[in-house]
């Protein structure tokens, strides 16, 4: 029987339990659907895709190796589907799950309605988690299954950007995209970076460095975070104490932690003191970097830049956009997610849901963090560099220079909130000894559903201060 891989967010040949499967069962067709609607989210943009398009290329490249060709499809999944199952005789669909948004689970149902109706089996086997043992004993990755082919079948276009009407998207320094790509900074993180990982992660200027930089291909599936924790455990054993042995284990906690939502969909809930406020011009300094504030604007425009962002001040710039500037979480959650290459819906958006249950202490004061995490100023310079004459004292706070005539307002923005009053006022709303019954500290989280239509829901509790914003990689 002919059978077709439908790869989503599992963008590899290795440690891939639905390759396996299908190249068990007969002949295979791999295949990868460009979604135009997927796309069209306010949380999609040219730079996701850009990054994905590449890990596409390199997927081809190494199914080319074994012997298959990857099938990319645009347009509607089922229909996509449909079609090459009625053409090319196929009997079974496998798939790895993905943890999803609203959208990409009734795209499922639709998939399963009309699999059903069409006599078609579809198989959906949930991703290796870190913990799991390869099949067959030894701790090392099986190599990728050999494949017969389904023969005759265009492999098609991998589309640019602009086909899919994704705006222009300038991101200089964005990461790239591909197996070659992640293996190599996999390498590099456990041979040389990743000594200072944790004592790094806070700061602007270490974290790229100390980071492992891993989150978008294990958020696109071009490593598994089982092969990850493999290789961080074998680099475990060779130096088990002191600086490393520490860092290594801080960076097995938090790959451990990204399964946290792995099997499921993310239903969103909101924090009913905290109003959805639609202030568009207010939205789009924040976003642009623009709003006054130093520290906070090199952040967004180094996130801009990179479409990378530390975990913890990506949850301080989303902090201050809903908290002092008072702009609705959903709003900023889908602005900050377009700007991540990185951006994964089951950590994204329930934390950002959750980011407006935070207590007073979960309002972050940007110019207590620049003067402490940015010491000289380096960081803020390097992205402000209209601030370059702005003494060290004034970096921060530069409407308190003497000489700030010269600059705010022409060079560089006046601030758009009077930030101590924003910071009082944000405090008083999120006062927990003021919530109502059910809202104390852990009362505000998540719903993760299950991928099927029936079965039970889990209710999953986050905090911000401990759960990130982000693949904290």
């Amino acid at each position: 029987m002919n059978v077709l891989i439908w790869f989503k967010r599992d963008l590899r040949i290795h440690d891939h339990p639905a390759l396996v499967l299908a190249a068990g069962v007969g002949p295979v067709l791999p295949v990868f659907v460009v979604e135009p609607e997927l796309w069209a989210a306010p949380e999609a943009s040219a730079r996701q895709w850009e990054f994905v398009a590449e890990s596409l290329g390199s997927l081809r490249q190494a199914l080319a190796g074994i012997g298959a060709p990857l099938v990319v499809r645009v347009g509607d999944a089922a229909a996509v589907l449909a079609g090459l199952c009625r053409r090319h005789g196929i009997g079974q669909i496998v798939s790895l799950a993905e943890t999803g948004t609203p959208w990409t689970q009734a795209r499922n149902w639709r998939v399963a309605d009309w699999a059903k109706g069409a006599g078609i089996v579809w198989t959906e086997l949930s991703p290796p988690g870190t913990g799991d043992a390869f099949q067959g004993g030894p701790d090392t990755l099986p190599p990728a299954p050999a494949l017969r082919v389904v023969a005759g079948v265009e492999p098609g276009l991998i589309p640019p950007a602009r086909a899919l009407k994704l705006a222009a998207d300038p991101c200089p320094h964005r990461q790239l995209g591909g197996r070659d790509r992640a293996l190599e900074l996999l390498e590099s993180f456990l041979s040389r970076r990743g000594e200072g990982y944790g004592a790094a992660q806070s700061c602007p200027l270490a974290a790229e460095r100390a980071s492992s930089r891993l989150s978008p291909h294990l958020g696109w599936g071009v490593l598994s975070a089982r092969e990850v924790a493999l290789a961080t455990a074998m680099r475990q054993a060779e130096r088990p104490g002191g600086r490393w042995g520490a860092a290594l284990s801080a960076f097995q906690s938090r790959l451990a932690a990204q399964r946290t939502c792995s099997d499921g969909i993310v239903t969103q809930v909101a924090d009913p003191l905290v109003q959805p406020l639609g202030d568009a011009a207010r939205l789009a300094a924040w976003a642009q970097g623009e709003t006054g504030l130093p520290f906070l604007d090199a952040c967004l425009r180094y996130l801009r830049a990179t479409g990378w962002l530390n975990a913890r001040l990506r949850e301080m710039v989303a902090s201050v956009a809903c908290h002092q500037l008072g702009l609705g979480w959903q709003g900023v959650g889908q602005r900050l997610a377009s700007l991540s290459t990185d951006y994964v819906p089951a950590i994204h958006s329930p934390q950002m849901a959750a980011l407006t249950g935070a207590g007073p202490a979960g309002v972050f004061n940007p110019v207590k963090l620049g003067r402490s995490l940015d010491l000289g100023g380096v960081f803020t310079r390097r992205w402000l560099p209209e601030l370059a004459t702005v003494p060290d004292a004034f970096l921060q706070t530069p409407w308190r220079w003497p000489e700030a005539r010269q600059l705010l307002g022409h060079r560089y923005p006046e601030p758009i909130i009077d930030l101590a009053t924003a910071t009082r006022e944000a405090r008083k709303r999120l006062d927990l000894s003021r919530r109502p019954a059910g809202f104390a500290e852990g009362g505000n989280g998540f719903v993760l559903k299950p991928t099927s239509r029936s079965g039970p829901t889990r209710t999953l509790r986050s905090k911000p201060s401990q759960e990130q914003l982000s693949l904290p990689f």
